[in-house]
């Protein structure tokens, strides 16, 4: 205990001033030697009262330069920031810097009220950009409308004053933002100065589309990896103008109703039954197990589109994405593998005007075999 201490003679100092280090160098003020530099019995500062919690370089309870129990935030002062360490996400060094509150780190430029990037678990189409389709999802009534945005210089005749128009009927506000901000909220090249958001879109079951419904036998479109969203929204357009009934999407690998979509589609969305299947070979064998005559559209298949034998029962047309065509097993499946023919240069179509080419057949088809239905339940009934 005497050698730690460096002589009886030697009077106490405080462990902040340093004083243990003058009687390990050569004794302290009352003549007392202490051991040398680096004995056994030296504690970790190497003097006088050198304990666990005062060493001046590298003590592990406070030293300035960083002992084990001092944070980052610390200064050269010691007592205000040894220990304390950094608040939980804030900056690496520093005792000012403050963490990002939660919530706020993707919604900089939006106006308030209004969430950007909303995550989106099922078919999608919480945004909605673009004059015509905000006015249909006010107009069709299927799901709730949370707010719309206007930029402050556009021109509210026509459409847009519409809109605001119906907005007020429904009780759903309307909110005015410069344009910068109305772009930053945009997630397409041009929403045409109005911005929606709205709950999601409903999804169907996939027993419901193969029922048969008031305007008949059902008429459905399906998609095999198309994940191009200009694609995807105006083939939903296209169906949409055609009868289809309802569309069948797979849910992974492929494109859901995004902004892009739903300004694509102009509104049809609003008004198509939509679901989703986890893998669509499986959905096709279940469409025909329920009586659906399931026909893919593909460039290399042996009947053309035109000669295709569709009356009056259940139809399925399946398009496959631009490039890839159907995957294997999806075409495997099909009870038909339909073809357009093309008389130019080219080798194929864009894969919305295939759909449209084909859905129009089958529409086409189909209201002359109903017409041809009516015209003998009359001739019968006289």
């Amino acid at each position: 205990m005497s050698a730690s201490r460096g002589g009886r003679g030697a009077p106490r100092s405080g462990p902040a001033r340093g004083g243990s280090d003058s009687a390990s160098r050569g004794g302290g003020r009352g003549g007392g030697s202490g051991p040398p530099k680096g004995g056994p019995s030296s504690g970790p500062g190497g003097g006088r009262r050198a304990g666990p919690g005062s060493g001046p370089k590298g003590g592990p309870g406070s030293g300035p330069k960083g002992g084990p129990s001092s944070g980052p935030s610390s200064g050269p002062k010691g007592p205000k920031g040894g220990s304390r360490g950094p608040a939980p996400g804030g900056p690496a060094k520093g005792g000012r810097g403050r963490s990002a509150a939660p919530g706020r780190g993707g919604s900089r430029g939006a106006p308030a009220g209004v969430r950007r990037d909303v995550k989106e678990r099922g078919l999608g189409g919480s945004q909605v950009e673009g004059r015509q389709a905000v006015r249909e999802l006010l107009l069709a009534g299927r799901r709730t409308a949370y707010e719309i945005v206007l930029s402050a210089d556009v021109d509210r005749s026509d459409i847009v004053g519409d809109i605001v128009e119906l907005a007020s009927e429904l009780r759903v506000p309307v909110t005015e933002v410069s344009r910068t901000k109305l772009d930053a909220l945009s997630r397409t090249d041009a929403p045409q100065g109005v911005v929606a958001r709205a709950a999601e879109l409903p999804e169907s079951e996939l027993d419901e589309l193969c029922a048969a419904g008031e305007g008949g036998p059902p008429f459905l479109l399906a998609v095999d990896g198309v994940t191009d969203p200009g694609n995807l929204g105006a083939l939903l357009r296209i169906a949409e103008c055609a009868g289809v009934s309802g569309v069948v999407l797979p849910r992974h690998r492929a494109v859901h109703v995004t902004p892009t979509v739903t300004k694509a589609a102009a509104g049809a969305a609003e008004y198509l039954p939509m679901a989703l299947v986890g893998g669509l070979p499986a959905a096709i064998e279940s469409m025909k197990a329920a009586g659906i005559w399931v026909v893919g559209l593909d460039a290399g298949g042996d009947t053309p589109v035109h000669e295709l034998t569709v009356a009056d029962e259940g139809v399925c047309l399946v398009l496959g994405a631009e490039g890839k065509g159907l995957s294997r097993l999806v075409r495997q499946r099909c009870d038909v593998i339909a073809s357009i023919p093309l008389h130019g240069r080219l080798a194929s179509l864009n894969v919305a005007s295939a759909g449209a080419v084909a859905c129009y057949e089958v529409a086409r088809r189909r209201n002359r075999s109903a017409v041809s239905l009516r015209i003998r339940a009359g001739d019968s009934a006289e």
